[in-house]
């Protein structure tokens, strides 16, 4: 079976860079100045139920985030599935946004419930965004 062609655009193509880019950077964050942050951000179901400590997460996390932003930027033809690849992800992560929310955890500048409650909101545009600049919609 092959697959359509994704219909390029400028656009998508400037929001899978684009993405592409601040995932690196995010995830080389993960791995240097805001380690300690994103450790705050891991629920404590996690740590209870793996081997696996908030630094392990953050590290491992941080891993993914630059292999994927990496294949982002230099794999385009396969973008559909990369993207999808990284729709899966900002979803498996989204609990550690609730757990960060819902604990009062002022980490990474989200100092307020407000602040805590509009990346609540962004995540899912972080999935529609890597589905749409990827063509995977």
């Amino acid at each position: 079976m092959t697959s359509t062609p994704v219909k390029r655009s400028r656009l998508r193509t400037a929001g899978r860079l684009a993405l592409g880019g601040a995932l690196v950077v995010a995830g080389t964050g993960h791995l240097t100045f805001v380690r300690r942050a994103f450790q705050g951000q891991v629920p404590r179901s996690i740590t209870d139920a793996t081997p696996f400590s908030a630094d392990d997460v953050v590290l491992m996390s941080g891993i993914v985030e630059i292999g994927l932003g990496a294949a982002l930027v230099v794999l385009p033809k396969e973008q559909r599935r990369i993207g999808r690849i990284a729709a899966a992800f900002f979803t498996a992560i989204y609990p550690g946004n609730v757990s960060q929310w819902a604990r009062g955890d002022s980490s990474l500048g989200l100092d307020t419930d407000r602040k805590r409650a509009v990346r609540l909101v962004f995540q899912p545009l972080l999935v529609l965004g890597a589905l749409w600049s990827t063509g995977s919609i």
